[in-house]
């Protein structure tokens, strides 16, 4: 068995003396593990790191075997990341949520998701809204997608403001202010405004707080699991910088 695929480094751990076992974000075949032979050498030092795009090839006897990468670089992020708190914390948040996919379960607008806000983990403010965002999509690709489209009272278009608690649909301000204490707010990053105009501490933390939300009730409470702690400690750290 064998295929050739574009990955983005997730996570590592050890495996023997000199190996690592590579857990990769993959375009074309999903959240995947494989053994990274001699990746704890100088050769490979500098390629096998989290945040990394790399080429992959993966080989295995057979389909259901852990199998071995081999590894290329493509685009290596790990000295920027590294230099950075908040960065570190966002590739955690974005690699735990990813973990509640399927293994080998292709997601490919998953993979370009992720690529868009790694991208940009050198601005805080923009990863933030990135990482809202990426929020967003998992909800979606996991069955619990929110509706910005429209007003859920009036289906008007415009004016957009809240989110129903309940139905997770958009509501918009002259529909929602009667119940606004019960509504959640809704950052204007998710309601047509470019993630690249500066999203204001007030709308950051909105944003956080709709998509844990629905998180919390949809997918992860279910599961007994609770959001990553290192989810709070990056809005924490991105607030304090605005």
């Amino acid at each position: 068995m064998e295929w050739r695929d574009e990955g983005i480094i997730l996570s590592l751990k050890r495996h023997g003396e000199t190996s690592l076992i590579a857990e990769v974000m993959t375009r074309e075949h999903g959240r995947h593990l494989g053994i990274v032979r001699g990746g704890r050498g100088k050769r490979l030092a500098a390629i096998v790191q989290p945040g990394n795009s790399v080429d992959i090839v993966w080989r295995a006897r057979i389909e259901e075997h852990l199998g071995q990468f081999a590894l290329e670089g493509l685009k290596l992020r790990s000295a920027e990341l590294i230099a950075s708190g908040p960065a570190l914390y966002a590739l955690s948040v974005a690699a735990a949520h990813l973990r509640l996919l399927p293994e080998r379960d292709p997601h490919q607008s998953m993979f370009e998701t992720l690529e868009i806000l790694i991208e940009h983990l050198g601005e805080p403010q923009i990863a933030a809204a990135l990482l809202v965002r990426f929020e967003v999509a998992m909800l979606a690709e996991l069955g619990f997608g929110i509706d910005l489209s429209a007003c859920a009272a009036t289906g008007a278009t415009q004016e957009l403001v809240y989110v129903s608690p309940k139905s997770g649909r958009a509501v918009s301000r002259a529909a929602g202010e009667p119940y606004k204490d019960r509504l959640l707010p809704l950052p204007g990053f998710l309601n047509g405004r470019s993630v690249l105009d500066d999203p204001t501490p007030a709308d950051l933390s909105a944003g956080f707080a709709m998509s844990g939300y629905f998180f919390e009730r949809h997918v992860l409470e279910p599961r007994q699991m609770k959001l990553p702690e290192a989810r709070a400690a990056f809005l924490a750290s991105v607030l304090a910088m605005v």
